[in-house]
């Protein structure tokens, strides 16, 4: 009797796990009979929705965008051509001043000086030539004494007009019609041949320089015309004027294209603002162009899908340029071909497609 008890006991503690483990794989089955039902299955077959677009071979136009810098035709620190204790300065940094305008004054108190004791020697000296003169003609002295007063007359003049130069360049002038950009010196400072005083800046006419690829430079040539646009007055459009395409690439391989632009009346363009010249060039040939959105880019290739037969054929092409959100086709696609444009949510290689 004892016996068949613990026999009993032995088959339940092996026959109750086992019950508990088949409840436990039933109902996990169950659960997951009841979520796949509530999970979206992608069925490979169904044909997938998609927009697209006929290959057709059309005017390759490129519309090229390059930014540069406004500089200022002329810009020149000023200084003086002799050594002078500054007296007075007629401007102020802003002053807009014309050529030849007083911009700083030196002290010539004493060439002034100077200059008084070399009008009286020629005063003196051309009385003397005079008084020579009659008496040569007379025979009262001789040629010789003549010749000695009028070489005399002439050193005297040449060192009187040495100071009036002299004088001349104690007042420093605008070389040029401009505005003071920078004043660097103040009244008792001292200046000398190479020390600035005065930065002058002429932005009437301005520098425009852009730099640009190889490939585009033929497209420029010295003396057209192109439309320029400082970003800070984007509807404004000035006339810009080819001056210089240049001849020698810098480290990126492109090449300096210089503009001469005339500034507006009031002078609303300055010196450092950015801008952009935009240019178009249309092709003679016709050219395969597809919109950006249509291109996978593998890393490794740029595919489109071509539309075969009802399927979504994964496809290799070659891209020569893109422009925005253009792309210019260099090889891989025909006219007349079908590319899919939209619609890649759940799209692969060989899937079923029906056009939009």
């Amino acid at each position: 009797m004892k016996t068949n008890k613990k026999r009993l006991m032995r088959i339940g503690f092996i026959v109750i796990p086992i019950l508990l483990l088949i409840a436990v794989m039933v109902r996990l089955k169950h659960n997951k009979d009841k979520t796949d039902a509530h999970v979206y299955q992608f069925n490979k077959e169904k044909e997938i929705a998609v927009m697209t677009d006929t290959i057709k071979l059309s005017d390759a136009i490129y519309t090229s965008e390059y930014t540069g810098t406004f500089e200022p035709n002329k810009e020149s620190k000023v200084s003086a051509e002799m050594q002078g204790k500054v007296i007075a300065v007629y401007v102020e940094a802003g002053t807009v001043v014309k050529k030849d305008q007083p911009l700083v004054q030196l002290d010539n108190s004493l060439l002034k000086l100077q200059l008084q004791s070399a009008e009286l020697q020629v005063s003196a000296l051309e009385a003397d030539v005079r008084r020579y003169k009659v008496l040569a003609t007379a025979d009262a002295i001789q040629a010789v004494q003549l010749e000695k007063a009028e070489l005399g007359l002439a050193v005297a003049i040449v060192q009187r007009n040495i100071l009036q130069e002299q004088i001349a360049k104690t007042t420093i002038a605008a070389p040029f019609n401009g505005i003071v950009t920078q004043k660097l010196t103040e009244i008792g400072a001292f200046a000398a041949p190479g020390v600035p005083l005065i930065q002058l800046t002429d932005i009437a006419t301005l520098r425009f320089t852009i730099w640009v690829p190889e490939n585009r430079l033929p497209i420029y040539h010295v003396g057209k015309t192109q439309e320029i646009v400082a970003d800070v007055y984007p509807n404004w459009a000035l006339n810009g004027k080819i001056e210089m395409v240049g001849s020698k690439s810098n480290t990126g391989n492109s090449f300096p294209i210089q503009f001469s632009v005339a500034n507006t009346n009031d002078m609303k363009i300055k010196a450092g603002m950015f801008g952009k010249v935009k240019t178009k060039l249309q092709e003679g040939k016709q050219r395969i162009i597809i919109p950006s959105s249509s291109i996978i880019d593998n890393g490794s290739s740029i595919d489109v899908y071509l539309i075969k037969e009802g399927k979504a054929i994964l496809h290799t092409i070659q891209v020569e340029q893109q422009i925005k959100n253009k792309i210019i086709v260099a090889s891989g696609l025909s006219e007349g071909d079908v590319i899919i444009t939209g619609g890649f949510i759940n799209l692969f290689d060989g899937a079923s497609v029906k056009p939009l």
